[in-house]
Order: structure tokens, then C-alpha cells, then sequence
């Protein structure tokens, strides 16, 4: 589903990836661990359309990303790649439902659409009571559900995270890191997860270890 063949990256003088080549199955959580500099946010930035690589080619879905002009590659990304970040990213001024349903606009959909779905979403997150509410009323759990809800919501391929649990503590990220398997067996969802967290890195499918800007055989 996704296919990485010979990326490099450089900035300066520093290669920080160095001819990676990695495929990503349909339905798979994937986590991808390895010491900081190793070149994990790099290679997850580059897989989601968010930077390019100086060499190489990235296909989602047997689409060729590096063809794309700009507006073309960001309808592609709204469509088919939902991203979770380590602080949740959440707008302050808006409550949980529309922070839910701000990617649904981008996409095209209508009010109606957008709140059809984001409620769905939130119900299945357990957090239908908190649709009213803005981030500043919610806890750390809550906020992070909320932001998974948000990538979810406009059905993308593959849902990107990078250290989606490590401000969390222990029983909210272990409640996250469950969520993402409940989320493959009702949605059929793909993760790619760049991770510290040894305990996560042991339940996924699969983990893809880099040190120095390529992946350990």
C-alpha cells in the first residue's frame, strides 16, 4: 500500500537518510523505533507527503507522489493520509466536534457531512459527552482521542504518528495504543508509528529498526 524505494535526505551537509527501501501492507501497524537522529521523523514526514526527498520515490496506493504539483499533493494528502502528533495540534478556539470536523471542509464535504462523521467518530472514541467541549476542558487522553478522530475523518489510506502516546501517561497511552488495534479491526486502518515506547514497539505487526539513516536488516 506503501512503497519507499532509495529515499535519501540531506539538509546541509548532513544525510540524515541514506537509501531507505520500505513497503507498508494494507491494514498493517507498523512502528518504526531507533535512537534520536536515527532519521525516523524525517523518512515519516517524507512517507506523508510533508517534505520531499532529494532522491527516490514514494507510491501510496500506486500513486507516484513525486508527480504531483503542489495543489494536486495537498488534496492527496486531505484525502488519504491522516496524521497524530506527540501534542495533539488541536485549535484552542474550537470545540472537539469542529476540531474533529476542520479536515472534513478541506475535503469538500458539507456541514451536514462533516458532523455526520466527526459524531460517529467521537462516539466511537467514547467521547460523544465531550463533543462541546475545547481542548482546554478536556484531559491529555481526551485531547489525543480527539486528534486520532480528526485523522480518521476523512477515511485516509493510512493514519501517520509520530510519538502519538509520549505525553501521555501510563493508563492514557495504554488506552491509545489499544485504540489503534480497535481501529483496524472496525475500520480496517493502516498505522505507521514512530515511537520511544518499547511497549507499544512490541504489540505492533511489525517494527523497522533505523540507526544512522537506514533501516537494520
Amino acid at each position: 500500500m506503501i512503497r519507499l524505494r532509495e529515499i535519501t535526505k540531506s539538509f546541509g551537509t548532513l544525510q540524515v537518510l541514506k537509501g531507505i527501501d520500505l513497503d507498508i501492507a494494507q491494514g498493517e501497524i507498523v512502528s518504526i523505533v531507533g535512537p534520536s537522529g536515527a532519521g525516523k521523523t524525517t523518512l515519516l514526514q517524507i512517507m506523508g507527503t510533508l517534505d520531499c526527498p532529494d532522491a527516490g520515490t514514494v507510491a501510496i496506493e500506486g500513486t507516484v507522489i513525486s508527480s504531483m504539483k503542489e495543489k494536486e499533493l495537498s488534496a492527496f494528502r486531505n484525502r488519504k493520509i491522516g496524521f497524530v502528533f506527540q501534542f495533539h495540534q488541536l485549535l484552542p478556539e474550537f470545540t472537539a466536534l469542529e476540531n474533529v470536523m476542520i479536515p472534513a471542509f478541506i475535503a469538500g464535504a458539507s456541514s451536514k457531512e462533516a458532523t455526520a462523521r466527526a459524531t460517529e467518530l467521537l462516539r466511537f472514541m467514547g467521547l460523544s459527552d465531550r463533543a462541546t467541549h475545547k481542548p482546554n476542558e478536556l484531559s491529555g487522553g481526551e485531547k489525543q482521542r480527539v486528534a486520532v478522530a480528526r485523522a480518521l475523518v476523512n477515511r485516509p489510506s493510512v493514519i501517520l504518528a509520530d510519538e502519538p502516546s509520549g505525553s501521555l501517561d501510563t493508563h492514557n497511552k495504554e488506552e491509545l495504543h489499544q485504540l489503534f488495534f480497535q481501529l483496524r479491526v472496525e475500520f480496517g486502518q493502516t498505522f505507521v508509528i514512530v515511537t520511544h515506547d518499547e511497549g507499544l514497539a512490541t504489540i505492533t505487526d511489525r517494527t523497522i529498526h533505523m540507526v544512522d539513516g537506514l533501516v537494520r536488516k
